[in-house]
């Protein structure tokens, strides 16, 4: 059995899930996350603008990978200030095999809950 590593690069920040959780994002405030569609097939991805990225997801607004697949379900997220530990985090979580990321996502969102549910606006 794989063990999900419960400490993070110098600088990120591990974001306990929660409902009623809206998402500030400033200017300096970046975010690696997971998405997953209805067949848990996952996408790690980085970015500055967490709400915006979802819906670009949501809405296939760029062509690729979580287009053809509908992948646009907000599963994950880790938020830092600085974009290399970020890049860093998503090279780790990518690299990881898929039993590994599923615990990474299970630990906090054992019912893969679309997270992006819970904002407001």
């Amino acid at each position: 059995m794989l063990s999900v590593e419960r400490s993070v690069p110098h600088g990120l920040q591990h974001v306990m899930l929660s409902v009623e959780r809206s998402i500030p994002m400033s200017e300096r405030q970046y975010c690696v996350y997971i998405l997953a569609n209805q067949a848990r097939t996952i996408y790690v991805g980085v970015t500055n603008d967490l709400q915006r990225r979802v819906n670009e997801h949501k809405d296939a607004a760029i062509p690729g990978f979580t287009a053809r697949y509908r992948v646009n379900r907000l599963v994950y997220y880790e938020l830092t200030d600085d974009i290399r530990d970020a890049i860093a985090r998503e090279k780790q979580i990518k690299g990881w095999l898929r039993a590994k990321k599923i615990q990474l996502i299970e630990a906090e969102n054992p019912r893969w809950r679309d997270l992006s549910l819970d904002w407001s606006g």
